[in-house]
């Protein structure tokens, strides 16, 4: 069972930067705890796998590694690949759609969770 869903676009986009090297297996996905509110996304194209990472195919050219750390976190996440140009550039990035997150920061980089199964003692 997948624990995300990767849109068209971001499938389109993930295996393009995958095709660019021959040493590229996949994508990773972690979190990491930064920005003014909390946690923000780590999105990888990796060389080497992690063998507690949890693993699954989301298109025949695209392999999706998850840490398994953040299971939970991740699930029903929805990643895409948009075009932005609200600040007057373009600008092309993954964007995370997450039913798990509580609040954003203002600037949209790091968000918010709710207890983890780890720190509920």
């Amino acid at each position: 069972m997948n624990k995300i869903k990767l849109t068209d676009a971001a499938i389109t986009h993930l295996t393009s930067l995958i095709d660019k090297n021959k040493n590229h297996i996949g994508f990773r996905l972690s979190l990491k705890k930064t920005g003014c509110s909390g946690y923000s996304y780590v999105p990888n194209i990796i060389t080497e796998i992690n063998p507690s990472d949890i693993h699954f195919i989301a298109h025949p050219d695209l392999p999706v590694y998850l840490d398994s750390q953040w299971a939970d976190v991740f699930k029903d996440l929805v990643i895409d690949y948009i075009e932005d140009t609200s600040l007057g550039i373009k600008q092309k990035r993954l964007v995370f759609i997450n039913p798990n997150e509580q609040n954003r920061c203002g600037c949209g980089e790091s968000f918010t969770l709710g207890e983890k199964p780890d720190d509920k003692k």
